[in-house]
């Protein structure tokens, strides 16, 4: 699996993680070099969960702060404020009307007209 990131500094990189003989190797490729490691199966997982963790954090700070879009700026994925949560499954704007298709987290979808220029406010940014 490769993934475009961007360092500390804001460069584009690439990661890399790949199985190598009994273990995984994670590698990053970037302006500055290359930096590799090989991990176990255990700690591979173990990372793979830290890095999520972290990012529920993220998205959970992030949602904590609300943003406010116009309808013709949404996005897939982005999760309207609310009582019930909503995720934009897709957006076609047509002149000055934005259809957007949403999903319940019941697995319910349906699509609702907007004004382009109606603001939207969301609990999550995409």
């Amino acid at each position: 699996m490769k993934s475009e990131i961007e360092d500390a500094d804001g460069h584009g990189a690439i990661l890399g993680v790949t199985p190598v003989g009994a273990g995984v190797e994670v590698r990053v490729t970037g302006p500055a070099g290359e930096f590799s490691l090989i991990c176990t199966p255990a700690r591979s997982r173990e990372l793979a969960a830290a890095l999520a963790r972290a990012a529920d954090e993220v998205e959970s700070a992030q949602s904590a702060e609300p943003v406010t879009v116009t309808a013709q700026e949404l996005r897939r994925g982005d999760v309207r404020a609310g009582d019930r949560a909503m995720t934009v499954e897709s957006v076609r704007v047509d002149g000055a009307i934005a259809q957007v298709t949403w999903r319940s987290d019941a697995g319910r979808s349906w699509t609702q007209g907007y004004d382009a220029d109606a603001e939207i406010t969301l609990r999550r940014r995409a």
